[in-house]
């Protein structure tokens, strides 16, 4: 938990006042598998995946870039080497929805290749260091406790 008093530590424990399940130790530990299982589905173009972790906002934006990716033959490969951090920056419950926003930064190996194979963006070997914040939203009448990612974007 962030320090008492912070607006972070305020509104976790309005999120768990809504939600007296919620750990977020567990949640942070769940977000991690799910950072790492999106991000390879998406280099190896795993719709299925995909389509069980984000939301249909999400996905169509995924999507789009898969299938022109496809249609140009490239192929991404990418070596997920970790997550060096991951923690929780902000979480709100609106309605019956719980959003919890997480900056994640993880290494990643990826490389991008044309259709003869060429390199045209990235390093096979070079281990590039990724800053991201991800939002994951769930509607606490559901009975799915999953947590869905409904937006990405680049931490700088």
């Amino acid at each position: 938990m962030p320090e008492p008093g912070t607006p972070l530590n305020t509104s976790l424990r309005e999120l768990i006042q809504h939600d007296p399940g919620f750990n977020p130790k567990e949640f942070l530990n769940g977000a991690r598998m799910a950072y790492e299982m999106i991000v390879m589905a998406f280099a190896d173009g795993d719709r299925k995946t995909l389509k069980s972790l984000l939301s249909r906002d999400v996905l169509e934006g995924f999507e789009t870039v898969i299938a022109d990716r496809e249609s140009r033959g490239e192929v991404v490969k990418s070596t997920f080497v970790g997550i060096e951090r991951a923690e929780i920056t902000q979480a709100v419950v609106r309605d019956n929805e719980e959003q919890i926003t997480v900056r994640i930064i993880c290494q990643l190996i990826t490389a991008t290749y044309d259709k003869a194979g060429t390199l045209i963006d990235g390093d096979a070997e070079q281990v590039t260091e990724v800053n991201d914040l991800w939002t994951f939203a769930r509607d606490v009448r559901s009975r799915d406790p999953n947590w869905k990612l409904v937006a990405t974007e680049a931490d700088a």
